[in-house]
């Protein structure tokens, strides 16, 4: 995740300084209209000293909170909050208890006048204006992100149809070529399925080609298609999908050729045989679906550019701020999609 630059974090913690000492400025230099004898009097070390304190008070509430905690969100969420919390709260204390603590005994006197509640309640309004300051940087760089994400993917789009006007290819001749070859294996029933099935999986990839989300029951029986597809280069025996799908899960929505990019990746990676046969298991659980499979990696090489799991969490994030979960270890490799309502 892009940073807040350093150069502004320390602008706004210098002029939050200035700003909280102003008071002491205005009298150390005697400006100050309201001034009687009861009012303090400060010196120049006394404004050094407290320009110091609250600009690196400031500079550490908003180093944290714009950039150092967004390196916890591997934790889970409520983690996460709490150890914001902690830090914070840490910050604000460890900040007033060494002001008050160091303070002495570099300069005859009290960092505050009156009470000291009043001092701790003067850093506390000064750390809530930190953290609204804090959001609202956050959420510039999120913006900036967002534009030029959004900007790479027009370039994306624009490339991608113009590779698609590079190989345009009428569907209407296709599928009358892929009718023509239907009646010329008719009595070939093996060959005949093969054919329905690849219509079935073109017809399905045109209509799907502008949705952003599909049906998860379209979507498995796109995958159906494929998978029999699979199942005639390898053989039944050698390739099979174990389907567990809770049936309220049916009607929500994952991105088109999502499950295909998955098995795809499954079978591009692993070694098939006879001896060594791929089991792919789909299963719903508390609204994700899980892709996973055991792992017989290949002996040889696999040509990938390995783009295709960043490319779907992508789309997921663009389209829902989701992201898709990857385990892997020795034996397993897992991808949790999320499951999204279409209400």
């Amino acid at each position: 995740m892009k940073q807040v630059k350093q150069t502004e974090l320390l602008k706004i913690a210098g002029l939050v300084a200035v700003l909280v000492t102003l008071p002491v400025t205005i009298s150390l230099f005697g400006i100050n209209p309201l001034a009687n004898e009861h009012t303090p009097q400060y010196s120049p070390m006394d404004l050094i000293l407290r320009l110091l304190f609250i600009f690196v008070f400031s500079y550490l509430v908003l180093q944290f909170n714009t950039n150092w905690k967004y390196r916890l969100y591997h934790f889970h969420q409520k983690v996460n909050t709490l150890l914001v919390v902690l830090v914070n709260i840490v910050l604000y204390f460890g900040s007033v208890i060494a002001i008050i603590t160091i303070y002495p005994l570099l300069i005859d006197g009290e960092p505050y006048s009156g009470s000291g509640r009043f001092f701790f309640f003067i850093f506390s309004v000064i750390h809530i204006i930190l953290l609204f300051i804090a959001r609202i940087l956050r959420l510039g760089v999120i913006r900036q992100e967002s534009l030029i994400e959004n900007e790479r993917l027009q370039q994306q789009n624009l490339q991608k149809e113009l590779s698609a006007l590079r190989n345009q290819l009428n569907p209407h001749f296709l599928f009358n070529s892929l009718n023509t070859l239907n009646s010329l294996i008719r009595d070939n029933n093996e060959a005949t399925m093969f054919v329905n099935k690849l219509s079935h999986m073109y017809r399905y990839i045109l209509q799907s080609g502008e949705r952003d989300l599909v049906c998860l029951k379209d979507e498995l029986q796109f995958l159906e298609s494929y998978t029999y597809l699979i199942q005639m280069r390898y053989h039944q025996f050698c390739f099979k999908i174990d389907l567990d799908i809770n049936p309220a899960h049916l009607h929500m929505e994952i991105p088109p050729m999502a499950l295909q990019l998955l098995v795809e990746n499954a079978v591009k990676h692993n070694e098939i045989s006879k001896g060594c046969p791929l089991e792919v298991k789909i299963y719903s659980k508390d609204e994700f679906l899980v892709v996973e499979n055991k792992m017989h990696p290949r002996n040889s090489p696999v040509d990938s550019t390995g783009n295709g799991l960043i490319n779907l969490d992508k789309r997921y994030f663009l389209l829902r701020k989701k992201r898709i979960h990857i385990s892997s270890d020795e034996k397993t490799f897992s991808v949790k999609l999320p499951l999204i309502s279409s209400v």
